[in-house]
């Protein structure tokens, strides 16, 4: 059988071979954790005589996780999953590693996808500070004021998750809170931050709601909203169509928001 031609390639055909309950479990987890970083490299690695057919990797600046097939069991072993906060307890195996952490999938067992996806944004977040750290840099963005993350421009998930990572106190939660919510509402949303913000959008439409924290809140701004309804009520004379809503600690009002965006995902957004 000939070789497929990408290491992507790789990936489907070592999952397609394995087969079964323990094919689908992988799949499944390699959905997931494309879905949580996009811009995520997988292979397969160590082949070897006792197990030709090699093992599933899945890397951003370095080793994120892995998937080993045993017969009874799928193991996702983090490389560096003893840095990782796991508040939901998904690993259960490999806990007394150094390093590394793992989570055993027996047949019929079900991953928690919304904590499954949180350890991987972790897990690149955690890759990213010690790419950071190895050319001499500090890991940790400047806050500006209010406690705003100073954070390079850049496009998808990663610089936005960087950006709630950084923030201070209450307001990692609202703003962790706010990304869960847009990304929920609005299929497809596109990400990025820009001027030291996430820009939400949707692709052809430009960018639809962007946030900034403050001092005593988080600024949550539609770029064009005057259709809104009802329409957000901060704006001044010099405007335009923007309107934005102030979240102070401890007031979020998910359903409200949540209909904002709805409907601001439908309008024309702002192209810079």
């Amino acid at each position: 059988m000939s070789k497929p031609a990408s290491p992507s390639g790789d990936v489907t055909a070592r999952i397609a071979e394995i087969g079964g309950w323990r094919g689908a479990m992988l799949a499944n987890v390699r959905r997931q954790i494309k879905d949580a970083a996009p811009d995520v490299s997988e292979d397969i690695k160590w082949r070897k005589p006792t197990n030709p057919g090699g093992v599933p990797v899945w890397e951003q600046n370095g080793l994120i996780c892995t998937g080993a097939v045993y017969k009874d069991k799928v193991k996702i072993t983090f490389a560096h999953g003893a840095a990782l906060v796991d508040p939901k307890g998904l690993f259960n195996a490999s806990l007394d590693a150094a390093t590394r952490r793992a989570i055993d999938l027996s047949e019929g067992d079900t991953l928690k996808e919304t904590a499954f996806k949180s350890l991987i944004k972790a897990a690149v977040a955690h890759n990213r500070s010690k790419a950071v750290k190895a050319k001499g840099k500090s890991d940790k963005p400047v806050l500006l004021t209010g406690g705003n993350p100073q954070i390079p421009k850049g496009e998808g998930d990663a610089p936005v998750q960087a950006y709630i990572a950084a923030l201070p106190g209450w307001k990692q939660e609202t703003c962790r809170r706010l990304y869960s919510l847009i990304v929920k509402a609005v299929p497809g949303v596109q990400k990025a931050i820009k001027w030291n913000s996430p820009f939400y959008g949707l692709e052809g439409q430009g960018w639809f709601v962007t946030f900034h924290v403050l001092t005593r809140y988080v600024k949550l701004t539609f770029f064009k909203s005057t259709s809104l309804n009802p329409m957000p009520p901060g704006f001044t004379p010099k405007s335009g169509e923007a309107r934005w809503f102030d979240i102070p600690e401890g007031d979020l009002d998910e359903a409200q928001l949540k209909k904002w965006m709805k409907q601001a995902a439908k309008l024309p957004g702002w192209k810079p």
